[in-house]
Formats: structure tokens, C-alpha cells, sequence
């Protein structure tokens, strides 16, 4: 029987989401290698993780306007449907997982759950009670309203998940 790991990464791969999965101390390494520039980036917060020098941390319309790459934080994984959960802030960081062209989720291991059901329970109570959302992110955007399916036309092109070993 296949990890929740394993079974996420299928369903990514079904998708058409790259992956990687690497240490905390490699995933600096990780992102730059997975990363067009120019780059920007909110730093996750996940112990021993930090965003390489390459990713602009200074977020502007100008920043976001020119990145080819934006990089954020998931705070969950779901196996069953390969889909990534980005948190949204009062600052409002969720336009660097939208924006740009090429989105880099950087997720800890621990944080994947097997279905729709285990993210409810996890989340649920910070969605009622906290004034907590997130964005649930399911391969690159795509849409297919005109006809033939067209990649990137009200998200990113390609998404990359960094998967953090714990």
C-alpha cells in the first residue's frame, strides 16, 4: 500500500504538477533550482526552510507584475485530489500563488492528509472560528470556456510542489 506521500505525488503527476522532494536544509537549493526568474516570495514557515536570495521578498504590484515565478507556502497537501491548500492573509499574499506564470508551493511532508474529510478536520475549526481561508489549488489553471483547454488564463502556467520532509 502506497504512503499518503506517494498517493500525493501520483495525483500531482496526473495533473501536471512537478514535484520534489527534499530536506529543509536542500530546500533553498530546491526552489532555486525549480524557479524562473525574475522570482518573488513570501518565506514559509516551516522550521529550517528559508527563501533563496533570487526570490524577491519585497511584494508590489510592479514585483508581482514582473515575476515569471511566485513562490508560497501550502499549509496542506490532499492525496486524493493532488491539491495544494494556499493560505490567504490580511496582508493579501495570495496573488503571489496567482499571478505569475509558474506558482512553487513549499509544503511540509507532515502537512499532507489523505482526503477532503482529514483537511476538514484539520482546518475546519480555524475556517469557522479564526477568520482563517485558503485558496485549494488543483494543478495549474486551466479552462476550457472557448473550446479547445488553455493553460494559465486565470492562474499560473506551471506549478511546482517542494515537499519538505519532516
Amino acid at each position: 500500500m502506497k504512503s499518503t506521500t506517494e498517493q500525493f505525488v501520483d495525483r500531482l503527476e496526473e495533473f501536471g504538477v512537478s514535484w520534489t522532494i527534499t530536506r529543509p536544509d536542500e530546500a533553498e537549493t530546491a526552489i532555486t533550482s525549480a524557479a524562473t526568474t525574475p522570482a518573488v516570495g513570501v518565506s514559509p514557515a516551516i522550521d529550517g526552510v528559508s527563501l533563496p536570495p533570487t526570490v524577491d521578498q519585497a511584494l508590489s504590484p510592479s514585483t508581482l507584475d514582473a515575476a515569471a515565478t511566485g513562490v508560497t507556502e501550502a499549509t496542506l497537501g490532499v492525496a486524493d485530489y493532488g491539491s495544494l491548500v494556499i493560505p490567504t492573509t490580511r496582508a493579501g499574499i495570495e496573488p503571489v500563488s496567482l499571478f505569475a506564470d509558474q506558482h512553487i508551493a513549499v509544503l511540509s511532508e507532515r502537512d499532507i492528509v489523505p482526503g477532503m474529510d482529514d483537511a476538514l478536520a484539520e482546518r475546519g475549526d480555524a475556517f469557522r472560528t479564526d477568520d482563517w481561508s485558503g485558496i485549494i489549488a488543483t494543478g495549474p489553471s486551466a479552462t476550457a470556456d472557448m473550446g479547445a483547454l488553455v493553460t494559465g488564463a486565470h492562474g499560473p502556467k506551471t506549478v511546482h510542489a517542494i515537499i519538505v520532509q519532516s
